[in-house]
């Protein structure tokens, strides 16, 4: 009888071990750091055009699906971005609940990190397809977070919530400036200048996201303590508040090419990254 259970129990996983060591995973897995790369590099090209009044403008995730959506071939283009995110956050919320490795032999640290990155490109993905299908636009961070004051306990969640970015701002320029990022992709087969080259973007790019992800933490915090729901942004409205500050051009405009460069070592976590 055990024997049985245990067969039993051990065939799904059997299964499920075989499809994330596939090569179809494999590809979808591959498929979403380019889709990622895309958002990115659509999102950093408005904003440095914007820096340089070449006509760009300051949009977030959702702002440059509408931006694809707009394109010729845009219809197909935004499904196939949200095919490559929905790719994405699989394998994140893979990686989450089985690790990585032969064994599964990550940190909790890594595996909750993976469980919210997996969540929050989902929701990029479902994001995406509302604006394929032309459904109405999402709510505003501002309005989301007067909501959300509105409730018991609400400043202290919003305020929560910002501390969750600075954490995750911090995060980042950790992983920039050790580049530890190095350590997920497969180095042995880089040659030393595409070492250095993937080491250097990837630092950029990751400054990049703590300089973003930390205004937007700050100014949740803002909310919360001001109980000013209008002290909410999100990613569009941080590179708006880097824009009106002293130098505001060139300091969006270092912190766009910054996102750019983030978009380019994606396309090359596509190349090289250990699935």
């Amino acid at each position: 009888m055990s024997d049985t259970v245990k067969l039993s129990t051990a065939e799904p996983r059997s299964v499920g071990d075989g499809f994330v060591h596939s090569r179809a995973f494999e590809w979808l897995s591959r498929g979403g750091f380019v889709a990622r790369g895309f958002v990115y590099a659509i999102i950093g090209v408005l904003a440095l055009r914007f820096a340089i009044g070449d006509g760009g403008k300051l949009v977030n995730q959702q702002g440059a699906f509408h931006a694809v959506a707009r394109q010729p071939l845009g219809p197909l283009l935004l499904g196939l971005l949200a095919v490559g995110l929905g790719a994405y956050a699989l394998w994140r919320l893979v990686r989450a609940v089985i690790g990585h490795g032969p064994e599964g032999a990550d940190r909790a640290a890594d595996r909750v990190t993976a469980l919210a990155s997996g969540l929050v490109y989902a929701g990029l993905c479902f994001v995406a397809v509302r604006v394929l299908v032309g459904i109405g636009e999402t709510t505003s961070p501002d309005r989301a977070t007067g909501g959300i004051l509105g409730w018991p306990a609400g400043p202290w969640i919003v305020g929560g919530v910002g501390l969750v970015f600075l954490a995750v701002a911090l995060y980042q320029g950790y992983r920039g400036l050790t580049k530890n990022f190095l350590e997920d992709a497969k180095t042995e087969h880089m040659g030393p200048r595409t070492r250095a080259w993937i080491g250097w973007i990837g630092l950029v790019g990751y400054l990049a996201r703590m300089v973003v992800f930390g205004l937007v933490g700050l100014f949740l915090i803002r909310a919360a303590v001001g109980f000013d729901p209008n002290e909410a942004v999100g990613l569009d409205g941080a590179l708006a508040k880097l824009a009106q500050q002293s130098y505001g051009p060139v300091l969006l405009g270092v912190v766009a090419a910054g996102l750019i460069a983030f978009a380019v070592y994606s396309w090359s976590d596509a190349r090289y990254r250990r699935i």
